[in-house]
């Protein structure tokens, strides 16, 4: 299992504020399914990042662009693999 940083910067504020509740629930049931590890918005209003985890990275651009902020173009994407490292 690898682990996957998604950005998402905001495109469109109005539309991010219209269509979170419905990401929200998107990302609840991916967290349900095990297939997030963390998330959350940026403090400074910019957007938000998911870190997923997934055997590839096609897996995850799959799944991020079934997110609702992204198919109702609120906020676009960026995927990065991360590589975690203990202290």
């Amino acid at each position: 299992m690898k682990y996957f940083a998604a950005i998402s910067p905001m495109l469109d504020e109005e539309k991010s504020t219209l269509y979170r509740p419905d990401h929200l629930n998107y990302l609840q049931k991916l967290q349900d399914e095990g297939r997030i590890f963390a998330k959350g918005r940026f403090a400074d209003g910019t957007g938000g990042l998911v870190i997923y985890k997934a055997d590839n990275l096609a897996e995850v651009e799959k799944v991020v662009k079934q997110d609702p902020y992204v198919v109702k173009g609120a906020r676009s994407y960026e995927i990065h693999e991360w590589e975690m490292t203990q202290n």
